[in-house]
């Protein structure tokens, strides 16, 4: 009688930890797989950044020669532009680079740097009349002034998808399966410095 009420004890025992070991389970699994979600939201909202930047990276040899035509334009200013392009051409960007916070800061560093040339640049442009009326110029203006409010936007959608999951892999489940797959957490783009106060340049 004892034996009996042993086993059927040890029965429900092992009941219980089936039951327990099925729920954990598809608890993991739903977790892992939102945190998959997540992480490919993240690369696909950096590569409209991405997308973005090299947009941006390719108008501006064309901006720069059309200022170049002018005489007597401030040489150091486009010159500025495309030493700041050139390093930003020599940053390998790859999705790993959102991982890597030293690599993250210097591909942000050089894309700012980039932004606050081509800024001082449009400046400058208020200068020389000859240029306010170049149809050429006005056009790769307006497609560079298009171009900076999409990377500001896509950069905003970016440092949300990137919270989203920080916050999910740093808070109890999520980071108990995070840290078992090896999720980690991601760079955010920072204001740039001096950006409150960034020129506003009309044509």
């Amino acid at each position: 009688m004892k034996n009996k009420k042993l086993l059927i004890g040890c029965g429900g025992v092992a009941l219980v930890a089936i039951i327990l070991g099925v729920i954990l389970f598809f608890w993991g699994q739903k977790t892992y797989n939102n945190l998959v979600v997540l992480d490919e939201g993240i690369k696909s909202a950096w590569s409209q950044v991405e997308n973005q930047y090299q947009r941006r990276y390719d108008l501006i040899p064309n901006l720069v020669n059309t200022v170049k035509g002018v005489a007597n334009f401030e040489k150091e200013t486009y010159i500025a532009v495309a030493e700041a392009r050139a390093k930003v051409g020599q940053i390998n960007i790859t999705p790993e680079l959102m991982n890597d916070p030293a690599a993250f800061q210097q591909f942000q560093l050089a894309q700012d740097n980039l932004s606050g040339a081509l800024s001082r640049l449009l400046v400058a442009v208020e200068n020389y009349p000859e240029l306010k009326a170049n149809e050429n110029f006005l056009q790769l203006q307006a497609q560079l002034e298009g171009t900076e409010n999409r990377i500001s936007v896509e950069r905003k959608k970016f440092n949300e998808t990137v919270q989203g999951y920080n916050t999910t892999i740093r808070q109890f489940p999520g980071n108990i399966i995070a840290g078992f797959f090896g999720f980690v957490q991601k760079e955010y783009f920072k204001a740039m410095a001096g950006a409150e106060n960034a020129p506003k340049v009309e044509f």
